[in-house]
């Protein structure tokens, strides 16, 4: 089973770039963050004429997250469910195909709003680790994918890239991120490929991508049954040096059907 994440930072701009990659690559499930639309305005037809059903949580011109899908599931939830938030913005999609539920998630920076802004990435990272302890305790077996906005070591940071008052390399931040960890889940891609450079995302400024100046903030995490399964994870690089690219690259993981 072949399961992708990918922030396109507006799915309108990028809708033939994913529609181009969906035919290379036919992920089962691919996760979508920052598709910057409302529901109404997501090319659904366009992507169920590509054989992928869509599952939209927009919000207008920010945020936004998508789920497609060529198998068949069931939706689980539209929003983060510990999250206490009378208004969440559109973050978190959660679907149950194939025996195994896809958390598809858009951490916030952090770097905006001030102090609440980061308190509102560290509530988000809070609640996410609420939810993967039930869905431990439920003996479920899961993939939180997406981009987390978290570098979590220095090895997952351009030298230079950022400074450390950085909302993605604060201590804080990745203590948050070892937590998550400590619940037994596996980072896919350190899993396979513990050291060396695996960025995710390049800015568009300073020549970042030409480079290689780069970070590493998409992740995919499994529970430990699915960890078992894991075939290959890697970030698919070379979307970046497409025309108009995303900032971000896919990042794809493969699970064997049946554990090792």
């Amino acid at each position: 089973m072949k399961i992708a994440s990918w922030n396109v930072n507006s799915i309108r701009q990028r809708q033939t770039h994913v529609l181009d990659w969906l035919e290379r690559e036919k992920p089962d499930l691919l996760g979508l963050q920052e598709i910057k639309c409302e529901d109404a305005a997501f090319p659904v037809e366009a992507f169920r004429a590509a054989g992928y059903d869509p599952v939209v949580v927009g919000q207008k011109s920010y945020n936004g997250v998508a789920i497609l899908s060529r198998v068949p599931f069931t939706i689980t939830t539209r929003a983060l469910p510990p999250l206490n938030d009378d208004a969440p913005q559109a973050r978190y999609v959660e679907i149950e195909a194939n025996g195994l539920i896809f958390g598809n998630l858009y951490l916030p920076n952090g770097n905006s709003g001030g102090s609440a802004g980061y308190e509102a990435k560290l509530a988000f990272m809070e609640a996410l680790a609420l939810h993967a302890r039930a869905l431990l305790d439920a003996g479920r077996d899961f993939v939180l994918a997406g981009d987390y906005n978290v570098c979590p070591t220095d090895e997952d940071c351009a030298p230079g890239a950022l400074p450390p008052t950085d909302a993605l390399v604060r201590p804080e931040t990745r203590a948050a991120f070892r937590r998550l960890i400590w619940l037994g889940l596996t980072d896919a891609v350190r899993a396979l490929h513990p050291h060396g450079r695996q960025y995710t995302f390049w800015d568009y400024q300073a020549g970042a991508w030409s480079r290689d100046c780069g970070l590493r903030i998409d992740h995919a995490l499994l529970s430990p049954r699915l960890a078992e399964r894991l075939r290959d994870a890697h970030p698919d690089r070379d979307e970046r040096g497409r025309n108009q690219p995303s900032d971000h690259v896919p990042l794809v993981i493969t699970l064997d059907d049946t554990p090792t």
